[in-house]
């Protein structure tokens, strides 16, 4: 039962979210840290690339937690904070990318994407329920028969 108890705790502890923020990162206030979370948690880590900058321990993703406190200090909204990362950083550091002209591709190819798909499967399984066999013109049914014939006899 220990075992089985220390197994689960284990388990436990490898799924609780490894955030990188760092004790001199966090600000005292709850509610501008809360806003920082916030914002780190949709901003992508330019060298991870897989990961938000909250999750990151790259030193750009710090670098990038502490401008969004410094700028949450300064008062600046969370749009505005957004706003100048992308301005720097393009729309590649948004973990959620925008609906822009930009970004239609990336937004609308998966739909395209699944659209082709079905019209593809839909065509063969049209072409495949409609393909019946042509009836046997009488030369093929004299020689099947003959077939036929031939297996019916016992052989010796």
């Amino acid at each position: 039962m220990k075992a089985a108890l220390r197994l689960f705790f284990l388990a436990w502890l490898v799924v609780l979210p490894a955030y990188a923020v760092e004790p001199d990162e966090v600000l005292q206030d709850a509610t501008l840290e809360a806003r920082a979370r916030a914002i780190s948690s949709e901003l992508r880590c330019l060298v991870c690339q897989n990961q938000s900058i909250d999750d990151s321990h790259a030193p750009l993703a710090r670098d990038l937690r502490v401008l969004v406190r410094q700028k949450l200090v300064d008062g600046e909204s969370d749009e505005a904070i957004s706003g100048f990362l992308v301005d720097r950083y393009g729309d590649f550091i948004l973990l959620k990318p925008r609906f822009s002209a930009d970004t239609l591709v990336l937004w609308l190819a998966p739909f395209a994407i699944l659209m082709f798909g079905g019209f593809a499967l839909f065509q063969v399984s049209r072409r495949t329920l409609h393909d019946k066999a042509a009836p046997l013109d009488q030369d093929e049914r004299r020689k099947l028969t003959a077939l036929l014939d031939d297996k019916d006899k016992p052989t010796s």
